[in-house]
């Protein structure tokens, strides 16, 4: 047990160091740029109103703290592809107990990247957004929940896949399926208008059980009666969010690991070559 203990401080300063990084300088306008877009956009759509009771923005700006959980997955798997390319996780991997440290540093990292597009949103959305119902008795703990279940569960999926995936073009096309994904999830609203296999693909993946699971926690219960089974399912929700989480986090280290194995400097270097030969 001591022995991993090293490796979880230093994955934690990693993510630490990686996250000042990322939000300075000339990243921190990329960084700012599509939460603050995405509240621009939920701020607009204030006054459009869906039915006598409530306006648009009420059940986007659930939708939307979901996607950006959700898109863990990709960002997981853009820096994964860029690490690969550029050598950083073959010194991670020469490094004692540097692939255990190397993904706390990520999880570390994007979580608290994701935390702060959520804040960006959901702060200013609780002062003009109408219609959240956020007094209610365990609101705060289900969001909470759902938080916490769905960075691991999307994230765990993130290093699954970046695991296959080498360069950082091949990393640009992962992202259509997974962005296909979120499109037929549900994210912003309920599936019940969509094909009944839809229905099926999108409840076995936990982007559909992340939009659910944020607008239980924000939104009063009247909504529920148009969704699925006219509940928000919490139980479903708790469960398939925690089975994807169990399993990815038994996962995403053994595949890591497999994917490390074969990493070298000549396969770094060809990697470089290629990428050069495309800027050329």
């Amino acid at each position: 047990m001591s022995n991993g203990i090293p490796g979880v401080r230093a994955g934690f300063a990693r993510g630490m160091i990686e996250l000042r990084l990322a939000f300075s300088g000339a990243e921190l306008v990329g960084q700012l740029l599509w939460p603050v877009a995405t509240l621009v956009a939920v701020f607009l759509l204030r006054d459009v109103p869906i039915g006598p009771d409530y306006t648009l923005d009420t059940f986007i700006l659930p939708g939307a703290l979901g996607m950006f959980v959700a898109l863990g997955m990709l960002l997981v798997v853009q820096q994964l592809a860029a690490d690969r390319e550029d050598g950083s996780l073959l010194r991670a991997k020469v490094t004692p107990n540097g692939i255990r440290a190397y993904l706390i540093g990520k999880l570390v990292q994007i979580s608290a990247t994701i935390l702060a597009y959520l804040a960006i949103l959901l702060l200013p959305g609780l002062v003009f957004v109408d219609g959240l119902d956020t007094g209610r008795p365990g609101s705060w703990l289900t969001f909470a929940w759902v938080l916490g279940l769905g960075l691991v569960a999307t994230q765990a999926i993130g290093v699954f896949v970046g695991s296959f995936v080498s360069t950082s073009r091949g990393a640009g096309y992962v992202s259509l399926p997974v962005l296909g994904l979120i499109a037929i999830s549900g994210i912003f609203a309920p599936i019940t208008a969509l094909p009944e296999w839809l229905q099926w693909v999108a409840q076995a993946f936990p982007v559909y059980w992340l939009g659910l699971g944020m607008r239980s926690a924000l939104l009063p219960d009247a909504p529920a009666a148009i969704e699925l089974h006219g509940s928000w399912r919490p139980v479903e929700t708790a469960v398939v969010l925690g089975a994807w989480s169990l399993v990815g986090l038994v996962l995403a280290p053994i595949v890591l690991r497999r994917m490390t194995r074969r990493e070298s400097g000549s396969r770094v270097a060809a990697r470089r070559e290629r990428a050069l030969q495309r800027l050329g």
